[in-house]
């Protein structure tokens, strides 16, 4: 183990604490402040009638769930994506990920298909569409005369990730009710939800969940390098493409439920790199709830910090996560 890493339970039994603060200012604090016992009654006895059981339940407790499940699937999807190409600066909304995630939702949203607004494809769509850009940000990398290095594939990630943003404001610009229904999540705000977006969320997510930590050992060797990974009988392509597949998951369902939210999936595996060293399964469950742990805290600034309106979620990530993505790359290529 690393010398300067934490105890696993020592790190685990802080985010839980952590997430377990953060899920109870959600829940209590806002216009109206509600007590332990209010919030007892609404999980315990709910009753639709009540007003104080509606705020809880049908808006913050939604609220809170989204903003974890966000955060998690961010933080997974960075995780992944940085072991897969071997980049610390990989993240989903600088490789293109959030950014084809959003373009194929407002393109379908600009269509005005009702089967393509279902809230059960909407998380595929995004997937889809953060797999193609993905896919071509990878490819651009690889024709170029440095292949995958690390200032090569982040460059490329943030040129295409431009371009699909540049092409989702000309559709929005040629159609103002999608511009209208969309801005704000653009931004990255998990406002505006309702309990069955969440529910159509569950079926990808859980798949994206099981292949992430099925594929994440054999994904690990690849830090050993390709040689010794396909020495230890690990099939290398196989495991990235599969790997990719759980990625464009996280990040469709991240951006179908909030938009492209940004700097989660930087932020979080750099930390927990840092805090403890432990085997791919452990580590990705521990992005998950740190994921959820961060991104709860940036909701609570975003409602919070300015007393006359609230700012978007993915605002407050990306005052946070650009700093660190500086940081980052100056201490890399120094």
């Amino acid at each position: 183990m690393h010398a300067k890493s934490l105890p696993l339970p020592w790190v685990a039994a802080a985010l839980f604490f952590l997430l377990a603060l953060f899920a109870f200012a959600e829940l209590s604090i806002g216009t109206m402040h509600f007590s332990l016992q209010t919030l007892l009654h609404a999980f315990f006895d709910y009753q639709p009638t009540v007003f104080s059981d509606r705020i809880i339940i049908d808006i913050r407790l939604l609220h809170l769930v989204v903003a974890a499940v966000v955060g998690a699937c961010l933080a997974m999807a960075g995780h992944l994506l940085q072991t897969i190409i071997g980049n610390p600066l990989g993240e989903p909304h600088i490789f293109g990920l959030n950014a084809g995630a959003s373009l194929a939702v407002v393109a379908c949203s600009a269509l005005g298909n009702a089967l393509l607004l279902s809230p059960f494809l909407r998380p595929l769509i995004a997937a889809i569409g953060g797999g193609v850009l993905f896919s071509a940000v990878l490819l651009a990398a690889y024709l170029s005369r440095q292949g995958f290095a690390v200032v090569t594939t982040t460059l490329c990630g943030i040129t295409l990730s431009a371009f699909a943003a540049s092409l989702t404001s000309l559709l929005l610009l040629f159609n103002e009710q999608t511009l209208q229904s969309t801005l704000l999540w653009l931004n990255g705000d998990i406002a505006g939800l309702s309990w069955p977006a969440v529910y159509a969320i569950l079926p990808p997510f859980l798949l994206a969940i099981v292949v992430a930590f099925l594929v994440s050992p054999a994904l690990n060797t690849l830090t050993l390098g390709e040689q010794v990974a396909e020495g230890l009988g690990v099939r290398v392509l196989r495991s990235r493409i599969i790997g990719l597949c759980a990625i464009a998951l996280f990040c469709g369902i991240a951006v179908s439920l909030a938009g492209p939210i940004g700097f989660v999936g930087l932020i979080v595996p750099n930390i927990v790199r840092q805090l403890i060293t432990v085997q791919p399964r452990s580590a990705l469950w521990v992005n998950a709830l740190m994921g959820a742990v961060l991104l709860l805290a940036a909701d609570l600034c975003a409602q919070h910090l300015l007393e006359s309106q609230s700012l978007a979620t993915g605002t407050v990530t990306a005052l946070l996560g650009a700093p660190v993505f500086v940081t980052l790359a100056v201490r890399y290529f120094r």
